[in-house]
């Protein structure tokens, strides 16, 4: 098995969980799995899409990869996929939603990729979560629409299976003023378009800094915004401290995994506590959420090599995982039920950023209603 992981560049920090499930899993698949063991490798991605396309060639050439995994990114991740369909290599991804897998690199209803899998969550359902949120505010709000001029922002207006549809079904008013680009120098534009249309909830998909320069300049200008829901960054990273524009925020996020979510690994029965408790012990650094998709990663491709006829056939382990239906440690991931072919879902709910007990944010559940099972933390608090 081979994995493009981003140890170096910006997305560094988000390669850890993946980094430590490779390290964790390693021995254990070597002793064999229903009689196979497993070698895993790695490369680099460097955080870039020409270092992950190197990558891939790298682990099919070098090490003679039967599959390949890769998380996240949303310029890394589709370059690995998109060069394991030229190269007719087996790849499974996760870490963001499938639209943007699927639509942003070219596919068509009725027409599935021949060797890319992936699993995750839709914008619609991103939209869902969201909307329940801001019905806390109140209903039918008029929302502002922080998306960037990029594949996120792209996917996010498609006019069909973006985020827009969901939302309008609600009954709530998007004002999308236009795409900024990253890394953002000013939203003065934007908040002028939003203090014009009256909105008091704003939703996007920013990176931590470029969040806080915006919420900055909206207070600067009089924007008071009663709750944020932004996706993406904020779903995942654990701040030391509120970053400087973010102090009084009201921020609400999605919530795909967390260590109390009931579910345990297909490899070696680890619960969903357990594996956050042993990478805050071997790393020093608290769970974030792509550790329980990441192990589940690994489990669903040795799943796929360990049940195809002949592991070294790459048609037969694309099969495998065509048919994949496992309870891992992230979920049940059904990759026969859609929502399209190669795609399995992930089940959102709502979280909320709480200042936590030693100083750093802490994610609040503040909404369960696609899994009733795991209790909310908290009520969702919002600005006056």
């Amino acid at each position: 098995m081979g994995a493009v992981v981003s140890r170096t560049g910006r997305l560094a920090r988000l390669g850890d969980p993946l980094g430590y499930a490779l390290g964790r899993l390693a021995p254990r698949l070597a002793g064999g799995v229903r009689g196979r063991p497993v070698r895993l490798a790695w490369r680099d991605s460097r955080s870039g899409p020409d270092g992950a396309r190197r990558a891939v060639a790298e682990l099919v050439r070098d090490e003679g990869a039967s599959v390949v995994v890769a998380m996240g990114g949303t310029r890394v991740l589709p370059a690995v996929a998109d060069a394991c369909e030229v190269l007719g290599i087996p790849c499974l991804s996760t870490g963001f939603p499938w639209q943007a897998y699927a639509l942003g690199r070219g596919a068509e209803p009725g027409r599935a990729f021949r060797w890319t899998f992936h699993f995750g969550w839709g914008l619609d359902d991103i939209a869902a979560v969201f909307a329940e949120m801001w019905e806390r505010v109140g209903p039918r709000r008029t929302v502002g629409c922080l998306w960037n001029d990029g594949p996120q922002g792209r996917a996010l207006r498609h006019p069909r299976h973006g985020f827009a549809p969901v939302a309008a079904a609600r009954g709530h008013t998007l004002v999308d003023p236009g795409g900024y680009r990253e890394p953002a120098t000013g939203f003065a534009g934007i908040v002028r378009r939003f203090k014009e249309a009256g909105t008091d909830v704003v939703t996007g998909a920013a990176t931590v800094a470029d969040l806080a320069l915006f919420h900055r300049q909206a207070r600067e200008a009089g924007l008071r915004t009663r709750l944020i829901t932004c996706s993406r960054w904020l779903a995942h990273p654990r701040f030391t401290a509120a970053p400087d524009g973010l102090t009084n925020a009201r921020i609400a996020t999605l919530v795909y995994w967390t260590p109390r979510h009931p579910y345990r690994s297909s490899l070696d029965d680890t619960t969903a506590a357990r594996l956050a408790h042993d990478y805050r012990a071997t790393t020093g650094r608290p769970w974030l959420q792509p550790l329980g998709p990441a192990h589940a990663l690994l489990e669903v491709a040795v799943h796929a090599l360990t049940t195809a006829p002949d592991p070294t056939d790459r048609h037969a382990v694309a099969a495998a995982l065509g048919a994949t239906r496992l309870a891992t440690v992230a979920g049940l991931l059904d990759f026969t039920a859609g929502p399209v072919r190669n795609v399995a879902l992930l089940p959102l709910i709502g979280g909320q950023w709480r200042p936590g007990r030693d100083g750093t944010r802490e994610l609040a559940l503040v909404t369960n209603a696609r899994l009733p099972h795991i209790r909310r933390d908290a009520d969702l608090t919002v600005g006056l």
